[in-house]
């Protein structure tokens, strides 16, 4: 078997009631995972760089575009919370062989994601500097930062619809399509940062507005790409094999079900994660720039479990859709066992060259000496992060966001802004507490995720 071909690997589903061998797991799982564990770190390593080129203009700037990164996402909540319904859905009706549906679906969610982001820009836009002033910047960073968002949020239409085809088509199992097309996205930001961040080849030097134009037309790339992956034949969402355009009352309940647990799943993220960012602000534009080039270290971890918690959504989905509990939960622990291997390769390249890597972003003592502490202990995050990411990646695939969603009030929520701050300002340990309240919450998350596998309630979901 070519592991590498998902389209393949897809259609060699296993009889009914038949255990695959473990190599046929191996194959499935890796088939499936590698093109989102890839698109996954090649779009944060993009972000490396893209910071690293942002960083030519000074600390300043490293905030200015980190400060824009929690409020960017709260636009996006609505969006990511789709994502996952889409996701789980047509998984599910992949594994039903229900591609009508699947296609209903996505043109149903394509239509109401057009709306809801033109209300989203318009609102982003207008109070752009009421919203970065609220998310704590100081007065060198708040110009730049201002700029940044509103040239994001005002092209966000090309972002919202290329992550609702992707969602789409990751959850039918077609992960190249997405790797291929962020991939493409990605590299058009990095060269577009090249000529507009500093100006060359003749472009001007727009600073963070480059920057942030450069993004923009990224997502213009990948979007053209994601819609014109709807279009090919072979494709199990073929936009043009289906008649109709509504998705039925049942997909519609079965997404509203999904999606609206999603949602508030994601406001509980974007609330703790944004009173996080504004307790580092107030420590000052030094520590904040050494705190996101951490978060920037650590999104590189989050991506390889996130690549495998995609694959997750894909393989549980279509299992349960075709009654295959036993198939969904040894594709929950082949995923797990994927995750604990990144994690082990990723804490031996962070505590050899932590200090390393921190110097490609700024040469600055104070910034080096923070960086040493907080990859110190992204070696032992690292392990949490991923697991507990793959662990919530398989609950969102059996449709369990009503359990996901709790959990992030309970830890992301309440203990990692709560946590942060209290060891941050009245126990005195600045930033060092605040990566200490982070890894309070991993922790959590991490004992929240194990003990529901473990229980196997989200393996009997019906959506």
């Amino acid at each position: 078997m070519n592991f590498f071909n998902t389209a393949r690997i897809l259609k060699t589903e296993p009889a009914a009631g038949e255990i695959p061998p473990v190599k046929s797991l191996l194959g499935d799982t890796i088939g499936v995972a590698w093109p989102s564990v890839v698109e996954s770190f090649l779009v944060a390593l993009v972000g490396f760089i893209d910071t690293i080129m942002v960083s030519t203009l000074g600390s300043y700037a490293i905030a200015a575009v980190g400060l824009t990164q929690q409020p960017k996402f709260i636009g996006l909540a609505i969006f990511l919370a789709m994502s996952t319904a889409i996701s789980a859905l047509v998984a599910r009706r992949r594994g039903e062989q229900n591609r009508e549906s699947a296609v209903r679906v996505l043109r149903t969610c394509v239509a109401v994601a057009l709306v809801l982001t033109a209300v989203i820009s318009l609102v982003f836009v207008a109070f752009a500097d009421q919203i970065i002033r609220f998310a704590g910047s100081a007065p060198d960073t708040h110009e730049a930062a201002v700029e940044y968002f509103q040239i994001i949020m005002a092209g966000l239409v090309f972002t919202t619809i290329m992550m609702v085809i992707n969602a789409a088509q990751r959850g039918a199992g077609n992960t190249q399509i997405a790797m291929r097309t962020n991939i493409v996205s990605n590299l058009v930001n990095v060269l577009f940062n090249y000529l507009l961040i500093g100006g060359n080849l003749g472009f001007p030097a727009l600073g963070t507005r480059g920057a942030a134009i450069a993004t923009v037309i990224g997502s213009v790339f990948g979007c053209a790409m994601s819609i014109g992956s709807l279009f090919s034949k072979q494709a199990f969402v073929y936009i043009r094999g289906v008649k109709g355009f509504l998705a039925s009352r049942f997909d519609i309940r079965s997404l509203l079900n999904v999606g609206s647990s999603a949602f508030v799943e994601q406001i509980f993220l974007r609330i703790g994660f944004l009173l996080f960012a504004i307790t580092v602000a107030n420590l000052g534009t030094t520590a904040y720039a050494a705190h996101q080039i951490g978060m920037n270290m650590m999104h590189l971890t989050f991506s390889l479990g996130d690549g495998l918690s995609v694959a997750s959504v894909a393989l549980i989905g279509r299992s349960l859709g075709q009654e295959r509990r036993d198939l969904a939960k040894l594709y929950a622990s082949m995923c797990q066992r994927l995750g604990l291997l990144c994690a082990v390769v990723m804490s031996l390249v962070f505590f050899f060259f932590g200090r390393n890597l921190f110097g490609l972003f700024s040469s600055e003592v104070p910034i080096l000496d923070y960086g040493v502490i907080i990859m110190r202990m992204l070696c032992v995050i690292i392990y949490m992060q991923i697991s507990q990411v793959v662990f919530f990646g398989c609950l969102r695939g059996a449709g369990d966001t009503k359990y996901t969603a709790f959990a992030s009030l309970i830890s992301v929520a309440i203990i990692r802004p709560a946590l942060s701050w209290l060891l941050c300002y009245p126990l005195g340990l600045g930033l060092f507490g605040v990566w200490l309240g982070l890894a309070g919450d991993q922790f959590m998350r991490f004992m929240l995720g194990y003990v529901r596998i473990k229980q196997g309630k989200w393996l009997k979901i019906k959506i």
